[in-house]
């Protein structure tokens, strides 16, 4: 743990090693961190009173433990969306409380902690998240396409937490496949993103294979650069963790109606189909591969940088233009390497960089991502009174 660490970044990378560990998958694990990071907002909030934001109202007997409404709320929405690792999840929450002195302080804050946890998840219970899929592959009838079914088309029509529906930000369609626009796109992915390509440089190389995780923790990694600094609150940690968890979760959300909604092909369905797109300066390539395993999902616009734009530009409204800490995460693809950064416009720019060089998304879509992330977090940051301090 980082020694500047507060009660809630420590339970945030707490948390976000128990998500991962229960294997559910980079969407049921943004949802169910940003469920977390909602609960220990209001719990905290409820406590020291910081701020007028909130979601529930709830109030706390005073002299609450803060610490203890932490671990609280944090155990009680774990336990119940991970129910899987209810043992590691006991295992920490007891020895948090174990440095908690008995008394009225702990039991009221483990009190306000479960009441924020049983608010928020009765808000979220019904956000579609659990709806079943019904993808229907298109096909005639009797003809083979491969079988696996893509990732969580059912995650268009879950209910947002800052937008007021899931198309508000739909961007307008991909490339028109005639279009130079298209050809610059296709024949750069083509060259950087190929499995064996020898015009990927060794550092473009390792910044593909770190952008290859696609968990939340490797955002947040970044968000507790900004938290631990020097001078910050633990209300105003809890608050920033809250807006940017659940720009996140919004962010998955829209860019999964804009991906279904438009059905766009990857790269590797394009370069082994150049010759029929009506474009002469698309080239076929018929074994192309990209350099990472192609995500189970339409390619247009990137998650990833739907994501790190909300991200990085929830934490630019937070800190300003004066205060520049060093930002730095860890990629669990890339073994534990990690990665640093002192301008979060370049942690930004990295990563829909990083996709190309993947091989599984072409720069405007990175592009159109990058501006669907920035509008949420702008959402985000008016809920949630950023700019107070």
């Amino acid at each position: 743990m980082n020694a500047a660490a507060d009660a809630v970044t420590d339970w945030n990378q707490r948390a976000g090693e128990i998500v991962v560990n229960a294997k559910i998958g980079p969407l049921p694990a943004e949802r169910a961190l940003a469920i977390v990071q909602a609960s220990v907002y209001e719990a905290v909030n409820a406590i020291t009173q910081r701020y007028a934001v909130q979601d529930t109202k709830l109030q706390a007997v005073p002299g609450a433990s803060v610490e203890a409404a932490v671990a609280a709320a944090n155990r009680a929405v774990l336990v119940q969306l991970v129910p899987s690792q209810q043992s590691v999840i006991d295992h920490v929450y007891q020895a948090a409380l174990a440095v908690i002195a008995d008394g009225e302080s702990k039991a009221g804050g483990i009190a306000v902690g479960e009441k924020a946890a049983q608010a928020i998840l009765a808000l979220r219970a019904d956000d579609g998240a659990a709806a079943g899929e019904s993808y229907r592959p298109f096909t005639h009838a009797g003809v083979y396409v491969p079988t696996v079914i893509p990732e969580a088309p059912q995650w268009m029509h879950r209910n947002p937490w800052l937008m007021t529906q899931p198309s508000q930000f739909r961007p307008a369609p991909p490339p028109e496949l005639g279009s130079e626009l298209w050809a610059r796109d296709y024949n750069e992915v083509k060259a950087l993103g190929s499995k064996h390509s020898r015009e990927r440089s060794t550092e473009q190389t390792a910044i593909a294979r770190f952008w290859e995780e696609v968990m939340p923790p490797i955002y947040h990694g970044i968000v507790r650069s900004v938290a631990n600094m020097p001078g910050r609150e633990i209300t105003q940690n809890a608050r920033l963790f809250a807006a940017v968890t659940q720009a996140s979760d919004d962010g998955l959300i829209a860019v999964f109606d804009a991906k279904y909604h438009y059905g766009f092909w990857r790269p590797v369905t394009a370069i082994r189909n150049g010759d029929s797109d009506g474009n002469d300066a698309t080239e076929r390539d018929a074994a192309w591969l990209p350099f990472i395993d192609t995500p189970m999902h339409p390619e247009y616009p990137c998650a990833h940088c739907i994501v790190s734009a909300a991200v990085g530009t929830v934490l630019q409204i937070e800190i300003g233009d004066s205060q520049k800490p060093v930002l730095t995460t860890t990629s669990a693809a890339a073994g534990g390497v990690a990665r640093s950064w002192t301008k979060l416009d370049d942690f930004m720019q990295e990563v829909a960089n990083a996709r190309i060089y993947d091989g599984v998304h072409y720069r405007n879509s990175g592009k159109v991502g990058s501006e669907m992330g920035r509008k949420i977090a702008h959402l985000a940051a008016e809920k949630y009174a950023l700019k107070t301090k």
